[in-house]
């Protein structure tokens, strides 16, 4: 659906911005052990661009801070599942998210859609695929397994218009595809649901590393 009055509907908040300075770990996939997972709150209004989030430090850029995935968000809906799940508090930012977002449904954004949050505008572009750093960071060595099971896994996003975001700034959907391909269903996919792959060729939004991998795993 397009239009005001559905992304009016669909309107949510950001909870909080979160940004992550430079951590030398054991268990950081970067050079040198070095990672920016452990985000934290700001009560600062902060830039977004193409490059990332402003004062965010990206310790693997080979996996890490392109366009593509300028800035992560993570649903607090998700994340108190998680809290309940573990048993302990996972505050803003535990899931190394730029945005904690509230009243819209992460997991079902619309691949392309985008978000008009402060005075920038966002498109989703993919799902944040889990690794050793974060199991690493929350200490739960199955945590890879578990989190791809669960299925919520937030949503990439790149930055159509710069500008600048912070907490308490609405959500608002200005545009949503028509293809209706979402991050759950595109995860899905990448994660041991094969048969949805040729689901995905409809989300032409998709970065194009991702989208010509999954052409080639459909056409094989």
């Amino acid at each position: 659906m397009t239009g005001a009055a559905g992304a009016e509907a669909r309107a949510g908040r950001v909870l909080s911005v979160n940004v992550g300075s430079r951590r030398i770990t054991d268990y950081a996939d970067g050079p040198g052990g070095q990672t920016g997972i452990d985000k934290q709150p700001t009560i600062d209004r902060v830039a977004v661009s193409d490059s990332g989030v402003d004062g965010d430090y990206i310790g693997n850029r080979r996996v890490h801070g392109s366009p593509e995935q300028a800035v992560y968000a993570y649903a607090v809906e998700d994340a108190r599942w998680w809290a309940d799940e573990l048993g302990r508090a996972l505050g803003a930012g535990a899931f190394g998210e730029n945005l904690t977002t509230a009243g819209i449904d992460v997991t079902e954004a619309v691949i392309g859609e985008r978000w008009a949050v402060g005075g920038a505008v966002l498109q989703v572009t993919k799902p944040r695929e889990p690794c050793m750093t974060f199991a690493g960071f929350w200490g739960i060595p199955d945590l890879i397994k578990r989190f791809t099971h669960h299925g919520a896994p937030g949503a990439y996003l790149r930055v159509l218009t710069p500008g600048t975001v912070g907490a308490d700034d609405t959500i608002e959907i200005v545009h949503r595809p028509d293809h209706g391909v979402t991050i759950g269903e595109t995860f899905r996919a990448l994660n041991g649901h094969p048969e949805l792959l040729p689901n995905l060729l409809a989300a032409t939004d998709l970065p194009d590393r991702l989208y010509a991998k999954i052409k080639r795993r459909v056409r094989a």
